[in-house]
C-alpha cells in the first residue's frame, strides 16, 4: 500500500531537482495517479478522475503532465496489447521497471515487484559488455482459473 503523502513529497522533490514545480495540476493528476495506482490508467482514465476533482483541468494538460512524468521516469508509458497507452507509477525502490502477468482471455493484470533478471543482466555485461540500465519484461498467456464464458474482457480491458 501506497504512502500518497510520501510519495507525493518524493516526487515533488524530483520534479524540483530537475527544474520544474508541483503545480496544482500537476498535484491533482499525481494525486489520481497514487489513489489509481493499481489500475495502470490511460490518460483519458486519468483525464475523467481528474474531473471530479478539479473540473477546469483540460485533457491537453494531463496529456502533457503525463509525457513529462514519463520523460522523468515518475511513471512509465505502456501498452498492454490492447492499443491504449496507459501509466505505471515507478517507485523509488525500484532500480527497473517491476514485470506484468496479463491474461489473453480476460485482459486481467498482475504486477511482479521481485527483480528476476539480475543474474541476465550480469550474464549481458559480461558476454557482451552491455550494461543493462533498465529493463521491463511483460508475461502473457492464460490463467488456469480464467473462464472464457466469463471473460471480463467484454467489461474491461485491463483491470
Amino acid at each position: 500500500m501506497l504512502n500518497i503523502t510520501a510519495e507525493m513529497d518524493r516526487i515533488n522533490r524530483h520534479l524540483l531537482a530537475n527544474g520544474y514545480k508541483l503545480t496544482t495540476q500537476r498535484e491533482i493528476i499525481l494525486q489520481v495517479l497514487l489513489e489509481n495506482e493499481a489500475d495502470h490508467l490511460s490518460a483519458e482514465g486519468v483525464y475523467m478522475l481528474v474531473k471530479q476533482k478539479h473540473s477546469v483541468i483540460g485533457l491537453a494538460t494531463v496529456y502533457r503532465t503525463l509525457e513529462l512524468l514519463a520523460e522523468l521516469h515518475v511513471v512509465e508509458k505502456m501498452n498492454f496489447g490492447d492499443g491504449v497507452a496507459r501509466y505505471d507509477l515507478r517507485g523509488e525502490e525500484d532500480k527497473h521497471m517491476h514485470h506484468h502477468l496479463i491474461c489473453n482471455e480476460c485482459g486481467s493484470l498482475k504486477e511482479i515487484k521481485e527483480d528476476w533478471l539480475f543474474e541476465i543482466e550480469q550474464r549481458i555485461e559480461k558476454e557482451f559488455g552491455f550494461k543493462v540500465i533498465d529493463h521491463r519484461l511483460d508475461f502473457t498467456g492464460t490463467y488456469k482459473t480464467c473462464d472464457q464464458a466469463n471473460c471480463k474482457r467484454t467489461r474491461k480491458a485491463v483491470s
